[in-house]
């Protein structure tokens, strides 16, 4: 029997891909530090959105990949660049004067807007760790605040004093000429207004691992690099700090990859080995426009899990990186559905198969069962047709058509159930549009209810959905797609549904006839 260590070294699943890549910068010897580090980055200059989620969702992915290709140990960092200025306001937070009095000060120097922590940074590095902490993600949370000012990034910026040359080198050659003329990798933060400054850099002594610089009122000043007095530019810091960790994979999104020889240049400049890289594809909001902390445009965290499990969000995040996805309201009941289908069939999978399941990766190797007897999308029209105003007035129609399921046996149903009465009043009722049946349809749908009042098949869904099919086909529809069509819109207000059999399975025999026969004196 093939081992499972022997499958992940076969298996085309995209996170072992990447695990076997990072495998290979050691395949000579074990790393010196002692362990394979992973990273993942954090701007925290916007409330975190999904996007953010998913380069730790990815990373942990790959790294429990790493881990059963390899005995090295592992570390996964989330490191939040929170010592950036604030060099415009997010739309979507309170006390836009207040922030607007603070732009260019670092985020940790900000006060928050909210009142609840001691700065802006601390309140959106909470959200991220809160958020990751529900995950149950295993990872070291660092600040570049405390890293620069701790000194633990001292040796990196005395290094990048003395090789200053070869950093801006690199740099320059990425800028258009005007720019050339003021840049230099080191932003000096002001020693009176505490503010990031972006000014002409005067000199950098290699010797004494200073910087001296005149700040807008013509005063000049010479600052150590070293304590947290002066940062890096957001590009040298991302090298810089993968030397001074010797950082081995970190992802990032489409928009970053043509900073990758930058970053890499300037990582080996210091000293380091330029780690693996991963470039996902950015997620799109329903206009089809990149998603954005700042705008606050797209979905966000506490958005998804409102309306639908932590495990239909790594599903999603799992699905097709390196393509661009839509993150709107209707693609969670899709994720829903579809992991449950990948759960069921999880447990009769042989090796190379569980490992290219999304649910292996999800689950760090050991998903559970699916208690899911009745589809997220048919709890949706459910919840449309019963009126149902909480999750109890779905279980009623959930224990006739599966007698054994229970609230207590079934609690991803039952969280289902209470997500889908929610997500429909939220954002299905809103939206639907019912229509009145043309003459053939008419016809046909008093076709169906004939058949369903002599009906003696019982509520098998499969049947149901065979003797549906063939009214449509008795009834002239080619394709049959029309009739189903027809169906979801005049009965549910939607244009597209669940498979029909199931439905009244779902609902029950008398009640689709009423649902029927109500649509159609309505019409009439």
């Amino acid at each position: 029997m093939t081992s499972l260590r022997d499958a992940a070294m076969n298996s085309k699943a995209w996170p072992f891909e990447e695990a076997r890549r990072v495998l290979k910068r050691y395949e000579k010897a074990p790393p010196e530090k002692g362990y394979v580090l992973f990273e993942t980055g954090y701007g925290p200059s916007g409330l975190p959105h999904i996007g953010t989620f998913g380069e730790v969702q990815r990373t942990t992915m790959i790294r429990r990949a790493f881990e059963i290709i390899s005995d090295i140990p592992t570390k996964l960092i989330c490191f939040s660049d929170d010592l950036d200025g604030m060099r415009k306001v997010p739309e979507n937070v309170p006390q836009q004067e207040m922030l607007k009095a603070n732009l260019q000060r670092p985020l940790t120097a900000v006060p928050d807007p909210f009142g609840e922590y001691p700065s802006f940074g601390d309140h959106n590095n909470a959200m991220l760790r809160r958020f990751l902490d529900t995950f149950g993600f295993e990872y070291e949370f660092y600040s570049a605040t405390e890293f620069y000012k701790s000194g633990r990034f001292d040796d990196t910026l005395r290094l990048a004093c003395e090789r200053y040359d070869a950093i801006m080198e690199i740099m320059l050659a990425s800028l258009r000429e005007e720019r050339q003329q003021t840049y230099s990798c080191f932003l000096p933060i002001h020693p009176e207004t505490g503010r990031v400054l972006y000014v002409p850099i005067k000199n950098v002594d290699p010797k004494e691992h200073t910087v001296t610089f005149d700040d807008e009122t013509g005063r000049e000043w010479t600052l150590p690099v070293t304590g947290g007095r002066v940062k890096l530019q957001w590009k040298p810091d991302f090298g810089a700090r993968w030397a001074a960790l010797g950082v081995d994979f970190e992802m990032y999104g489409k928009d970053h990859s043509t900073n990758t020889p930058i970053y890499d240049g300037i990582c080996e400049v210091l000293g380091g080995r330029k780690p693996e890289h991963f470039t996902y594809e950015l997620f799109l909001d329903e206009q089809g426009q990149k998603i954005s902390k700042s705008k606050g445009n797209g979905l966000t965290i506490d958005e998804w899990l409102t309306y639908a499990s932590t495990e239909s969000l790594g599903y999603f995040m799992y699905q097709k990186p390196k393509t661009a996805k839509r993150l709107w309201w209707d693609v969670i009941p899709k994720a829903v559905d579809e992991y449950h289908q990948q759960l069921r069939a999880f447990p009769e999978q042989d090796a190379a198969a569980k490992l290219a399941n999304p649910v292996w990766h999800i689950h760090g190797g050991t998903p559970p069962a699916s208690d899911m007897v009745v589809p997220f999308a048919m709890l949706l029209n459910l919840a449309s047709v019963a009126g149902a105003k909480d999750k109890s007035g779905l279980w009623g129609f959930i224990r006739r058509y599966a007698p054994d399921a229970t609230p207590e046996r079934n609690p991803q149903l039952d969280q289902a159930a209470e997500f889908a009465v929610r997500y429909f009043n939220d954002h299905v009722a809103p939206t639907r549009v019912f229509r009145a049946p043309t003459d053939k349809e008419r016809a046909a749908m008093e076709d169906l209810i004939a058949r369903l009042k002599v009906w003696d098949g019982g509520l098998d869904a499969e049947t149901l959905q065979t003797m549906v099919f063939a009214v449509g086909k008795d009834n002239g529809f080619e394709p049959l797609r029309d009739w189903f069509t027809a169906l979801y819109e005049v009965l549910l207000g939607a244009s597209q549904g669940p498979r029909f059999g199931g439905f009244i399975a779902l609902y029950g025999i008398d009640e689709t006839v009423r649902l029927i026969e109500r649509a159609l004196a309505y019409a009439a």
